[in-house]
């Protein structure tokens, strides 16, 4: 580890659909060393597949909390904490609402992750947290409302899915009206049939090693561990057996489980008949928990950052290679579009980081879409980028990348910046202004470097000054750049060219 990442503090914020964590650690030269923990029922998701919204009462909650955890991380700089929603986040109708509150309460930016992002961070928290497995290693993590399914080798994950089940919303759905032998049969039903069209696949790839993560996977194996203890794997027969004595214990006007939280028991039963269908389906012989999950993946997967290791850039290479990107070419973009934006980040107030990674990821991947035709090409990368999995990436900055790509070239659909909201849409739209000027200038894919450029803006008027010696030795550049001023212009951007003496 360079010095420059010892001993500093990090954190990982995850805001799941049942709690919200926070786990506090130091990145030292030995690893990390975890200072804190902290977590809050919220549940978010009770109540969202009914109404497709969070509730008013379940926001409140959510925003307190994160004043609580926000009191914590005010003197953390943004670089070193995480903060990432998950299925409830995604799915509500409203989550951008809550969103902005919950920024507010927490100080720091919140990421929306995809099913495969949350699944690739939990198979990395469990893979740090856990003995080695020799081969295959199947990890189950079920969530307030969803349930990950990830099989990987060593660091790699070879298979990942993401399923719209968790122990909140199965247990209001099925378990509303009490905890018995049929609400069990119907909910281990439900499960089975989430889970049939992707069994085959993942029973073909095969695993030598199950272990399970989160608080309700955890709490089930506390419940039903055999007396081989603690390293002892939990089997379908001892799930069987809590099973049946939740409903005993129902039945008698007690609470389904013993010495657990209330919150934590009101969603067992859901959780209880996930693992069943779990188990039956894939045809499990045991399952072992594991300590850690999503937040320590977050944690892992942030330290890489700070050492300069970002899946992010792997990512990207893997997609450059897949679809035979010219690489020379993007280089030219690339190179180009970074130099203009050194020359406006302080007049656009663009952070510089941030920025350069989205202008350098949207210049290296614009052209992926040839690989489909060359009509379009454009759009084709776009929802390349908008709808594949990414390592590495969240939610909103598919979206981001997949806007500026989407908008390089031809006309510019303003109201898709737009609907990524006020200031990310705003850097959107002004990155891929920088994108399409490097793209113009390096139309003709000519190895002959490009002339020094003037760049300087003022909100939404751009000033292009180039030598006049080179205007007149490229007309076709010159017309090219005139009618990208008409295209801006269309879309409220203003863009003057100026030639001076070299």
């Amino acid at each position: 580890m360079s010095s420059g990442t010892t001993a500093r503090t990090v954190a990982a914020v995850d805001l799941g659909s049942n709690s919200f964590h926070m786990v506090i650690a130091r990145l030292e030269d030995q690893g990390l060393r975890i200072l804190d923990r902290l977590r809050e029922p919220v549940r978010l998701a009770a109540g969202l597949e009914q109404a497709g919204r969070i509730t008013p009462e379940a926001a409140v909650r959510a925003v307190a909390c994160l004043q609580r955890f926000g009191e914590r991380l005010r003197e953390l700089p943004e670089d070193q904490v995480r903060a990432v929603g998950t299925n409830a986040l995604r799915k509500a109708a409203n989550a951008a609402e809550l969103r902005e509150a919950a920024e507010i309460a927490l100080g720091h930016r919140i990421e929306v992750i995809s099913g495969y992002e949350e699944a690739r961070l939990i198979y990395l928290g469990v893979s740090a947290s856990s003995p080695p497995v020799e081969g295959r290693r199947l990890v189950i993590d079920i969530g307030g409302g969803s349930t990950e399914l990830i099989i990987g080798r060593g660091p790699e994950i070879l298979r990942a899915h993401s399923l719209f089940m968790g122990c909140v919303i199965f247990s209001e759905r099925f378990f509303g009206g009490g905890v018995t032998r049929e609400a069990f049969r119907r909910a281990e039903t439900a499960a089975e049939l989430e889970i049939r069209p992707i069994a085959s696949r993942l029973r073909d790839l095969g695993w030598d090693a199950v272990t399970g993560a989160s608080g309700t996977i955890e709490a089930l194996v506390a419940l039903a561990r055999a007396p081989g203890g603690k390293s002892s794997p939990v089997s379908l027969s001892s799930l069987k057996k809590l099973r049946r004595q939740m409903i005993e214990r129902a039945a008698a006007g007690k609470d389904p489980a013993r010495g657990l939280r209330p919150e934590r028991i009101a969603v067992l039963p859901g959780g209880l008949a996930i693992l069943v269908g779990l188990f039956r389906a894939l045809d499990l012989g045991g399952l072992v928990a594991s300590p850690g999950a999503l937040r320590e993946g977050l944690l892992h997967d942030l330290a890489g950052r700070l050492r300069h290791e970002d899946v992010r850039e792997a990512t990207v290479e893997r997609l450059v290679q897949r679809f035979g990107v010219d690489r020379p070419q993007a280089g030219r973009v690339e190179r180009t579009a970074l130099d203009l934006l050194d020359q406006v980040a302080e007049g656009w107030k663009l952070a510089p980081e941030r920025s350069r990674q989205m202008l350098s990821w949207a210049a290296r991947l614009r052209e992926i879409g040839l690989s489909v035709s060359f009509t379009g090409y454009h759009k084709h990368s776009a929802y390349l980028l908008e709808h594949g999995d990414m390592p590495g990436f969240t939610r909103d900055e598919q979206l981001e990348l997949a806007a500026i790509v989407r908008a390089h070239r031809r006309k510019v659909p303003r109201p898709l910046f737009e609907a990524l909201g006020g200031r990310r849409g705003r850097r959107a739209l002004r990155l891929c202004v920088l994108l399409r000027l490097a793209a113009r200038l390096n139309r003709s894919r000519s190895r002959e470097p490009l002339p020094a450029l003037r760049l300087a803006a003022d909100g939404d008027r751009v000033r292009l000054a180039l030598p006049g010696s080179w205007l007149d030795a490229h007309p076709l550049a010159r017309a090219d750049l005139e009618t990208e001023a008409r295209y801006l212009g269309a879309a409220g951007v203003v863009l003057e060219l100026e030639a001076f003496d070299s």
